[in-house]
């Protein structure tokens, strides 16, 4: 069977798409399969396809590599979209070029297309080592996923099952023209040390080696998707139990289920969870949540990660994202308003017609003393220990002040209550983009 035909039949098996978008860099790899994908649109499979060109500006020839991808777009027909990334300075380039390469694929797929990828057997190879002497877990050793979600889409590898030989007597054969891209040669990059020192050895001496290792990598993402599964089941009981402040809007799971599980059940559950707000921590860094574990809520213990961190609270862990570890800054009122939009920190809404011009917006600084109906004045910290307010929330909780008077605090019962009747209600910003439940 042709390298052809073996595409069309993985094409029958994916998801009906209609928006089809191939990743093409001009090198060997994304032209065998931009061609494979022009022939098969003859055959009138795809209503919709595109090529994408992603323009790093770190090789001088970049520029150039853009009119060699334009001109194999336009002598076969298919439309190029030319994106531009700038790479910012960073301790792995590779690292940072990906991070931005697919930053920008995922910008640019339709919701419910397909991006497509000339990622082949010999690179699932090399990104198996490569995670292997950096010391991944079972999902790093699983490789490149043939298929995963991507933005509002997918993504999908169809030669990943295909040794690069495969791809190179395809070009040859239909006399295709692409880009040698002179990185490639330098052993300084672990990944280009592996292909050319590293994996040419390994052949030598066991010849069936490719396979093999293509093998274990399979048998590994079977293990990864059995530990998701387990994860999920985990992740229910952490879930169900009822969330005492359901108006924040940052995702948390209920500490107790947690803790009576074994410690490597703890880190498969938190690892599936976390998936979704930050890069994974390394071996070292998971001493992290030991000691958030074992700290204990009155010493407010933070577990600090990309882009967040993890926090106790009512008995529960959350995901607090930088956005909430800057204090927001207090606000006049101005005028007769029954909303009001806070700078980082979600919106005010005051459940009576009339709000008294001069109020102001503050937070807590300490101190800080509110009159309770039946009870007189009262230390504010003490009525937010009395209500379970958990301690990363106590910098970010509206105090509506008259004058020096601290008049109302938002959404706590009994405190939220407004002079003249009616509720001082907040609903916070979750810190990731809107205002909506994690």
């Amino acid at each position: 069977m042709s390298l052809l035909d073996r595409l069309r039949a993985r094409l029958e098996r994916q998801p009906p798409t209609r928006h089809w978008r191939v990743g093409f860099s001009g090198g060997l790899d994304s032209t065998v399969l931009l061609h494979l994908f022009a022939r098969l649109r003859e055959r009138g499979l795809f209503a919709d396809l595109q090529a994408v060109h992603v323009h790093h500006g770190l090789q001088a020839a970049a520029d150039a590599w853009v009119s060699h991808c334009a001109r194999v777009c336009q002598a076969l027909a298919i439309p190029l979209d030319i994106l531009h990334v700038h790479i910012d300075g960073a301790a792995s380039l590779e690292r940072a070029a990906r991070e931005a390469r697919y930053a920008a694929f995922a910008r640019v797929l339709p919701r419910e297309g397909c991006l497509v990828l000339g990622q082949h057997r010999d690179d699932q190879l090399e990104t198996l080592l490569q995670r292997l002497v950096r010391g991944a877990g079972v999902k790093g050793l699983a490789g490149m996923p043939e298929t995963r979600s991507l933005a509002a889409g997918r993504l999908w590898r169809p030669l990943l099952d295909e040794p690069r030989r495969a791809l190179l007597a395809y070009a040859e054969a239909e006399g295709l023209d692409w880009i040698e891209d002179p990185s490639n040669a330098d052993t300084r990059l672990d990944r280009n040390y592996l292909r050319h020192q590293v994996l040419p050895r390994l052949r030598d001496r066991w010849p069936g080696v490719d396979q093999v290792m293509a093998r274990s990598a399979r048998h590994l993402a079977e293990a990864d998707e059995l530990l998701g599964e387990l994860a999920s089941l985990d992740l229910q009981q952490a879930r169900r139990a009822e969330q005492p402040f359901p108006w924040i809007p940052l995702p948390s799971l209920a500490l107790a289920p947690l803790q009576s599980l074994s410690e490597a059940r703890q880190r498969n559950a938190l690892r599936v969870w976390l998936d979704s707000f930050t890069r994974q921590p390394d071996s070292a860094h998971w001493a992290g949540w030991q000691a958030l574990r074992e700290a204990g809520e009155a010493g407010d213990p933070v577990w600090r990660l990309e882009g967040g961190s993890l926090r106790w609270g009512a008995g529960r862990i959350w995901w607090v994202p930088a956005a909430w570890q800057v204090t927001p800054s207090p606000q006049v009122i101005n005028g007769q308003e029954t909303t009001l939009e806070l700078q980082g920190n979600g919106r005010l809404r005051f459940s009576v017609p009339v709000v008294v011009s001069g109020w102001r917006i503050g937070y807590r600084q300490g101190g800080e003393r509110l009159v309770v109906p039946g009870r007189g004045s009262r230390d504010l910290k003490r009525l937010l220990n009395e209500q379970g307010v958990p301690p990363f929330l106590r910098g970010r909780l509206p105090l509506l002040w008259g004058g020096d008077e601290l008049l109302a605090v938002a959404n706590l019962p009994g405190l939220d209550g407004l002079p003249g009747g009616g509720r001082l209600e907040w609903q916070p910003a979750d810190g990731m983009g809107g205002f909506e439940l994690g």
